[in-house]
């Protein structure tokens, strides 16, 4: 129920304003001095105001009005205030109108037209906050799009958009973060768009493979060594926690780090305390960590494979970015992005979008490379991409090759509409274009 507050120093003025309101259904609250009346709408949802222009006995220059006006908006500047004016007060009022009092009223009131004024202030100011919200939201819908962009994420499906708006929601805090998916889905781009998004976006972003390296150089790579710690080490080597302190350290494929790398990486989470290879001097370094993998670390910590403190060290949230095979429309942005402004027939991305890319983003943008050097211009066929996964389209329609004769009489029969023409024999309207223009068919 909308609440309407009521400010004037007259009790008979309070009780038949009070009574013509409830009346119509609204909820009133009364306030006899101007204090009252801060502190109302300081602590309570007003709706409206309707406020006299003077409190003090002998008082009629409005100035007090004036003043408690000037209050009220500057702690809701969107609250919609009426005043009530007597002769004297008039010019006053008409002032405050001009710096944003909603109305006046002169006494003594008409019940139905202040009564029509209050119902339309009100459904004026929900419409604006209604507004004012989908404004905010849109805003918030851009500027994740935005992050998102700078980072060189391409996406369009709703799936994507889930896991990014709640990416851009875990950014804004330190907790530690666990992105899984399958290898070559982009599990480092939202890496990226968490630090973007973070209060640590300006420090440190190391990234490491533990997929990539032995694992008796894992260790050397995450926390540094000292020369002769290992065969090889000739210098001191700057581990990859001391390269990210005060920043973010992103390790992808953490499934694959040893048991004692395991460890010391846990130590690292608890304390941020390491040493060094070879070295018996404690580092202290603060490091947001977000790891990846694409392994089952349930399975693993089952097996005895990988520690069960340390998976729920790594995952107090975890974002899973689902393979482009399960988010389809996700694919022709993708190729659109890697060849820019290059024309494909509906058929050939109907297969595209069949194709089941095993591996999975990675496995496009290559494709796509591969198509602008080999095919810099020109028509694409499916053949270009070189799709090596067994792979057969659901169904890649047969197009037929109309006669010049054919296309003639197919135009006539559709007056010249071409997309009409297209679909009559199953062809994509650049294929039929080509096919005029083939003919010197003029449409």
């Amino acid at each position: 129920m909308d609440k309407i507050l009521l400010v004037d120093d007259n009790p008979a003025v309070l009780e038949a304003l009070s009574l013509l309101l409830e009346i119509h259904g609204y909820a009133v609250v009364t306030a006899s001095t101007p204090l009252e009346a801060r502190q109302i709408v300081n602590y309570q949802a007003i709706s409206l105001v309707i406020q006299d222009m003077n409190f003090s006995a002998d008082t009629t220059s409005g100035d007090e009005g004036k003043q408690l006006f000037n209050a009220l908006r500057e702690l809701n500047p969107h609250l919609p205030i009426i005043l009530i004016t007597a002769w004297t007060e008039l010019e006053h009022a008409v002032e405050l109108v001009k710096a944003g009092a909603a109305d006046y009223i002169a006494k003594p009131w008409d019940d139905q037209k202040l009564v029509n004024t209050v119902a339309n202030l009100i459904e004026l100011g929900k419409a604006k906050s209604h507004s004012a919200t989908l404004a905010k939201q849109q805003d918030a819908f851009w500027d994740t799009r935005q992050a998102a962009k700078q980072v060189g994420l391409v996406y369009q499906s709703t799936a994507m958009q889930r896991l990014i708006d709640m990416a851009v929601q875990v950014a804004k805090s330190d907790i530690s973060v666990l992105i899984t998916g399958p290898n070559g889905s982009g599990k480092e781009k939202i890496a990226q768009l968490i630090q973007a998004c973070s209060a640590l976006k300006d420090k440190p972003f190391v990234s490491i493979n533990a997929g990539a390296l032995p694992p008796d150089l894992m260790e050397a790579e995450l926390f540094g060594a000292e020369p002769g710690a290992y065969t090889g080490a000739q210098k001191v080597r700057i581990g990859r926690f001391e390269a990210a302190d005060g920043g973010t350290l992103f390790l992808d494929e953490i499934g694959n780090l040893s048991p004692a790398g395991q460890m010391k990486l846990l130590r690292v989470l608890q304390t941020g305390e390491f040493e060094r290879l070879g070295s018996v001097r404690t580092q202290k370094v603060n490091v947001r960590v977000i790891s990846a993998t694409n392994a089952d670390l349930h399975n693993d910590i089952q097996l005895g494979r990988f520690r069960e403190d340390l998976y729920y060290r790594l995952n107090a949230i975890e974002l899973r970015l689902p393979p482009l095979n399960e988010r389809p429309d996700d694919i022709m942005p993708l190729i659109a992005h890697f060849l820019p402004g290059r024309e494909i027939s509906l058929e050939v991305q109907k297969a595209l979008t069949e194709y089941p890319w095993p591996g999975n983003v990675r496995e496009l943008e290559n494709a796509c490379k591969r198509v602008a050097v080999l095919k810099p211009d020109g028509h694409i066929a499916l053949a270009d991409f070189a799709l090596t996964h067994s792979y057969a389209p659901v169904s890649l329609p047969a197009v037929n090759e109309p006669s010049r004769l054919a296309l003639e009489q197919a135009i006539e029969k559709h007056e010249g509409v071409i997309a009409r023409v297209a679909k009559e024999f199953g062809m994509s309207r650049q294929s039929l274009y080509r096919r005029l223009k083939k003919f010197g068919i003029e449409y």
